[in-house]
């Protein structure tokens, strides 16, 4: 599988999970995107009496908040998915972990941030492909940077892991997050981390192999 082929199967993972996977914008659609977000969210903040025009820390707000959805915080929905290179395994048939790989992302139900860690696991075979380690951390990106609920983000991951990762013999996905949506509304609660995991193939049918991927997730925290 080509890279082409490859970005083309990780935007297929975004869609089948319920993640909208939009084309990606051209620098002059995303300014057009931006200038019609900041009019609507003026007017969200008209809507709950906040005279934003006339406070000169708020007065550009409804710019800065259309950016930071394009350019930040729902980048994956406006740039296309990451190109995945792969090498053969050359007879490694071990498990690839990589831990700790940061994640900013946004809860769907309440417009909040989460933050926290995703650790990913998969088992190469003799004959199959690895994956350049840097592209684990950028289907991250790609995934996070498109809002969703972590549940449905854990499944992204690991589906988009099992996609690229050719040949593989099993993919684990562990996500640890706290939720503003938790800390800032509602309850208000600091400091609950919610956890999240999604494996398959001998990670599911192996205690050793599953055993191995959580010893590795040791010492991480949100």
């Amino acid at each position: 599988m080509n890279k082409e082929d490859k970005q083309l199967e990780i935007a297929k993972v975004g869609m089948a999970n319920g993640i909208a996977s939009n084309e990606p914008l051209t620098v002059r659609q995303k300014e057009k995107m931006i200038t019609k977000a900041a009019k609507a969210f003026g007017k969200f903040l008209d809507a709950l009496e906040c005279d934003w025009e006339n406070d000169p820390n708020s007065n550009n707000t409804p710019r800065r908040v259309a950016k930071a959805y394009v350019n930040d915080l729902w980048a994956g929905r406006y740039n296309g998915p990451p190109s995945i290179t792969g090498f053969p395994s050359d007879g490694y048939d071990g498990m690839v972990f990589e831990g700790g790989i940061p994640l900013t992302s946004m809860c769907s139900h309440h417009h909040q941030t989460i933050n926290g860690k995703v650790h990913i696991g998969y088992i190469a075979s003799e004959n199959g492909n690895v994956v350049g380690l840097s592209k684990l951390n950028r289907i991250v990106e790609h995934f996070g940077r498109r809002g969703a609920i972590q549940e449905q983000l854990t499944v992204a991951i690991h589906n988009a892991v099992n996609t690229i990762c050719e040949g593989n013999l099993g993919v684990a996905v562990m996500i640890e997050a706290t939720h503003n949506c938790v800390s800032c509304r509602g309850v208000k609660h600091h400091g609950a981390c919610m956890k999240t995991s999604k494996l398959s193939g001998s990670f599911m049918d192996e205690d050793s192999a599953r055993a191995e991927f959580y010893e590795f997730c040791k010492g991480y925290k949100c």
